[in-house]
C-alpha cells in the first residue's frame, strides 16, 4: 500500500454529502484509482477483482478534515495569554513570536512540529497564516508538500499599525507576496493564498497591490473579519469612508473577487450577512479561539439560513487545538448556547458540524472532503473500541467525535497516498 494510490478499503464508511444526514456502509467497500474515489457500495465491486485490498473491518473511514484558519507560527504558544482579549494578546504575545521566523533555522526547527501535529490530527486540507517573512514562509510550504498534504499558505502581510519588527516596506512586502506567488501556484496540493493580516494592519497601497494580484494570478484571499468589538472600531477610524468592515476589503477587490475567507465573523448585522452571502464569501467559524479570546459567539444558524458558506478552523494559537472533532463539538455547543436567547437559531445537528469540517471545507480546493464519486481520496482510517463494535456505523461516528483522541487516528492518506511521517 505504500506505494500504490489504487486499491480497495473495506470497513465501515462514513461521510456527508449534504449537511443534513450521514452516508454511511458497515463492512463497505470504497475503490480508489489513482487516487480518486471511483465507487462506494455495500458489495465489493466487480472492478476491484484486479486492485489489492486494504482490509479495515471494524474500522471507521472517513473524509479528513479541512483547518480553514490557523496560524503556523503560533504553534507553541497556544495556552498562552488566555486571560487576555484580541489586541492585548496580539501585542503581548503573538507580536513577540512571529519575529522569531525571521531566522530560517527557527522555521526549520518549528514548522516540521506543527505540520506532524496536524496532520496526525487527521487534518488534510488547511488554510494556513505564515508570517511576513519570505524564507520561512517557503519552508513551510516545502515540509507540506514534502508530507503530501494538501494546504493553502500565505505570505502574511503587514505594513501599518504593527510591532516594528513586523512592519514591512509596502514595495518590498508586495514584490516578496507576488515572488510567493508565482513560486508556488502551481504546486499539485500548496498553493499560495492572498494574506493581508487584517485591515488595521495593512495600508490602502498594500491593499490595491494585494487585489492587483488576487485578480492577475485568480488567487484566493484569507483574512479577519469583525472578531472584536476593539478591532471593529479601530477599522472604523482608519477607514471613515467605507460602510463596513468588509467594505474595505471589497473596495480593495479582496472580498470575495476570487474566492475568499473570513475568519471569526461575530459582530455582523443582517446587511453585511446578506452581503457575504451574495458575494460568495466563506465564513471560517473558529469557535475555541473566539471563547479563549471572549470575542463572541458566532450566529452559525443565521448565517447558514441565509445561505452564507461556513467553514471550521482551529485558529491556533488563540485555538488551542489542532484536533479538530473538537472544533466540531464546540461549535454544535456554541450553537445551543445562542438558541437559549435566540430561539429561532436552532442548533447544529452532529452531521452539520461534521459536513463543515469536511466537504464544506474541502470544497474551497476542489473535489475533496466527502466520499463521491470523482472525488479525491482524503480520508482517515481511525480505531474502534472493542464495546463499540456492535454499534451503527453512525453511533461509532458520535463516539469518535465526542470521546476519541488523535490517538484513535491509525492511517492518514491524501490522494489515495499516506501522508508521510517527517521526524526523523
Amino acid at each position: 500500500m505504500e506505494n500504490q494510490d489504487s486499491f480497495v478499503l473495506h470497513g465501515n464508511l462514513i461521510y456527508t454529502s449534504d449537511r443534513n444526514k450521514f452516508i454511511s456502509l458497515k463492512d463497505g467497500y470504497m475503490v480508489v484509482e489513482k487516487g480518486t474515489i471511483t465507487s462506494v457500495s455495500a458489495e465489493k465491486p466487480a472492478m476491484a477483482d484486479n486492485l489489492p485490498v486494504k482490509d479495515c473491518q471494524g474500522k471507521l473511514i472517513m473524509p479528513g478534515f479541512a483547518d480553514m484558519h490557523l496560524h503556523a507560527p503560533q504553534y507553541i504558544q497556544i495556552g498562552m495569554g488566555m486571560d487576555y482579549k484580541l489586541l492585548d494578546w496580539l501585542d503581548g504575545y503573538t507580536f513577540q513570536e512571529e519575529p522569531k521566523f525571521a531566522d530560517p533555522d527557527y522555521a526549520r526547527k518549528i514548522y516540521p512540529l506543527f505540520v506532524d501535529e496536524m496532520t496526525a490530527c487527521g487534518t488534510t486540507s488547511s488554510a494556513i497564516f505564515a508570517t511576513i517573512h519570505p524564507e520561512s514562509t517557503d519552508i513551510l510550504c516545502d515540509i507540506l508538500a514534502q508530507k503530501g498534504v494538501r494546504a493553502y499558505v500565505g505570505k502574511v502581510n503587514m505594513d501599518t499599525n504593527s510591532a516594528p519588527a513586523l512592519t514591512e516596506e509596502t514595495a518590498e512586502s508586495l514584490k516578496a507576496t507576488e515572488d510567493f506567488i508565482q513560486k508556488w501556484q502551481n504546486h499539485p496540493l500548496v498553493r499560495p493564498i492572498i494574506t493581508p493580516r487584517f485591515v488595521p494592519s495593512v495600508t490602502a497601497e498594500m491593499m490595491t497591490g494585494l487585489g492587483q494580484f488576487a485578480e492577475k494570478y485568480q488567487v484566493p484571499v484569507q483574512s479577519h473579519l469583525s472578531e472584536n468589538p476593539g478591532e471593529i472600531e479601530l477599522v472604523k477610524k482608519l477607514f471613515p469612508q467605507d460602510q463596513y468592515y468588509m467594505s474595505v476589503y471589497d473596495r480593495f477587490g479582496l472580498f470575495g473577487q476570487t474566492p475568499t475567507l473570513m475568519a471569526h465573523c461575530i459582530h455582523l448585522s443582517d446587511a453585511e450577512i446578506a452581503i457575504m452571502a451574495d458575494k460568495g464569501v466563506y465564513a471560517v467559524h473558529c469557535p475555541a479561539s473566539n471563547l479563549n479570546l471572549a470575542s463572541g459567539l458566532m450566529p452559525m444558524r443565521k448565517m447558514l439560513n441565509a445561505g452564507v458558506k461556513v467553514v471550521l478552523g482551529s485558529d491556533i494559537g488563540a485555538g488551542h487545538t489542532l484536533y479538530m472533532p473538537h472544533e466540531i463539538v464546540r461549535a454544535i455547543e456554541v450553537s445551543k448556547i445562542r438558541s437559549i436567547e435566540n430561539p429561532e437559531e436552532t442548533p447544529l445537528k452532529l452531521s452539520e458540524a461534521f459536513y463543515l469540517a469536511t466537504k464544506a471545507g474541502g470544497e474551497f480546493f476542489g473535489q475533496t472532503g466527502s466520499f463521491e464519486i470523482g472525488w479525491s481520496a482524503d480520508f482517515l482510517i481511525t480505531d474502534v473500541p472493542e464495546y463499540q463494535q456492535e454499534r451503527s456505523v453512525d453511533e461509532q461516528l458520535q463516539n469518535f467525535i465526542y470521546h476519541g483522541t488523535a490517538q484513535d487516528i491509525q492511517e492518514v492518506y491524501v490522494q489515495g497516498r499516506p501522508v508521510k511521517n517527517t521526524r526523523k
